[in-house]
């Protein structure tokens, strides 16, 4: 097989292509696809479309999140590729050619996978309650050589209030230096840099321009020494940003109708999964609304059919055309307007908040939080920073509540040609659109002709 490299560079789309010389140009000179958004066009759910070939009803990843039904639990941001209900293209190469090897550079679901070499986030979380930056890798004496040469994985910098492209940097370094002590048939970069300025400012050029060209520079380098190594390469993005200012808090609706339960724990309020008559998983534009008694399906649909801020909801039937039809999505699937996205907020009044709504808890919140790109007071971080070095117990609860500060946003189909996706390849087609399942064939591609 030939050596191949997928570089997603995540948020990437036609908007802001200019503002990238580097893989402007490259796209100039190759072939520029762009890629029909899936649904739900989030991250996790799209890497594991692209790397199956299955959509999201076979996959079992509906989200980045859902709701365990079993545990009655919400969970985010699991980590364990066997969540991944299909066959990787990594197993079916290895099936095809034995000397087949894989690296994947900070995808999603990669730990415990089958890959040959992989590296992910992974803090150390320890009894105190402190949260120490790390990394995972298999092999795991992987991780001791990367941060013997590159520091520690900077995971403050991968995100919250502090992403920076210091994480996409040490991404791009590690993904090489793993290429040189392995040389893998095939290997999959995550750049995530691009996504949080787009989330955070939108389309404003003036506030995204020195990120673009940051990430552009990123590129650059993983280009020209996967050239150097003769390899096949592949450029992509899972999802592009579209700018939006209207958040719709979807649980404050139900809430005011009396399907949710909260439970009160030292003045603060929290959800009660389990308890609830009916709750969303809020992810990005897209939610997942899961009723304890079917019975009330049609009134609560019926409920955000009439809601503005939102473009389309799918009941199960409608859930198998947009192919996200599993046992782990919502009775009710929601998708948002071009210009609005969902929060996860259940609370009524700010006062009451659960205390992880003001920090970055990305596990222990029932819903994404974008919101914790922003900071309320780099003096107040600076305090609580300072608390920590003295070897003082602290919270740092720097998060702002205020969803109207988000201006960018993904998750749903309906975007204008723009903002999709885009598939960079030197190789090229009559067709200037291809599905997201046609990725995986592309690949494949790739790596036997």
């Amino acid at each position: 097989m030939q050596k191949t490299v997928v570089i997603n560079i995540v948020g990437l789309s036609k908007s802001v292509l200019h503002l990238m010389p580097f893989v402007n140009n490259y796209a100039a000179q190759h072939h520029l696809k762009v890629i029909e958004p899936m649904l739900p066009a989030v991250t996790t759910a799209v890497q594991s479309t692209y790397l199956t070939g299955k959509w999201p009803s076979e996959t079992g990843i509906v989200g980045n999140g859902w709701y365990d039904r079993t545990d009655s639990e919400v969970k985010f941001w699991k980590q364990s590729n066997h969540l991944v209900q299909s066959k990787k293209i990594w197993e079916a190469a290895k099936e095809a050619d034995p000397s087949f090897t894989s690296s994947n550079m900070f995808w999603w679901y990669n730990m415990y996978s089958s890959v040959d070499y992989s590296a992910t986030p992974r803090p150390n979380y320890l009894a105190d309650g402190r949260k120490i930056p790390d990394c995972y890798t298999h092999p795991a004496s992987l991780r001791d050589h990367l941060q013997q040469e590159l520091g520690k994985f900077p995971l403050f910098q991968f995100w919250g209030p502090g992403a920076h492209i210091k994480s996409s940097q040490w991404i791009a370094d590690a993904s090489i230096r793993t290429d040189r002590l392995y040389n893998p048939t095939l290997t999959l970069v995550y750049l995530p840099h691009l996504d949080y300025c787009l989330q955070k400012f939108g389309n404003d050029e003036a506030l995204i321009k020195n990120d673009c060209q940051e990430v552009d520079l990123v590129v650059r380098q993983l280009i020209q020494y996967y050239q150097e190594q003769q390899a096949r390469i592949i450029l992509l993005s899972e999802y592009g940003i579209t700018p939006v200012f209207k958040p719709v808090h979807i649980n404050r609706i139900l809430r005011s109708k009396g399907y949710i339960a909260v439970r009160e724990e030292r003045g603060l309020e929290l959800l009660d999964a389990g308890a609830s008559k009916a709750f969303a998983v809020a992810d990005h534009q897209i939610a997942h609304i899961y009723i304890a008694d079917k019975q009330q399906i049609p009134e609560i649909k019926s409920l955000f059919e009439n809601t503005d801020g939102i473009a389309g909801v799918l009941d199960k039937a409608g859930q198998v055309n947009g192919h996200i039809h599993h046992e782990r999505s919502g009775d009710l699937v929601l998708i948002a307007a071009s210009n609005s996205w969902f929060t996860y907020y259940f609370w009524e009044d700010d006062k009451r908040a659960p205390d992880y709504a003001r920090c970055v808890d990305i596990h222990k919140k029932p819903g994404y939080d974008p919101v914790e790109l922003f900071m309320t007071s780099k003096l107040r971080a600076a305090y609580k920073l300072l608390k920590k070095k003295l070897g003082m117990r602290y919270v740092m609860d720097v998060i702002p509540m205020d969803a109207s500060l988000v201006k960018g946003s993904h998750g749903s189909p309906f975007v204008k040609d723009d903002y999709k996706p885009v598939l960079i390849t030197k190789n090229g087609t009559a067709t200037q659109q291809v599905r997201a399942t046609d990725i995986y064939d592309i690949i494949w591609q790739h790596l036997c002709s």
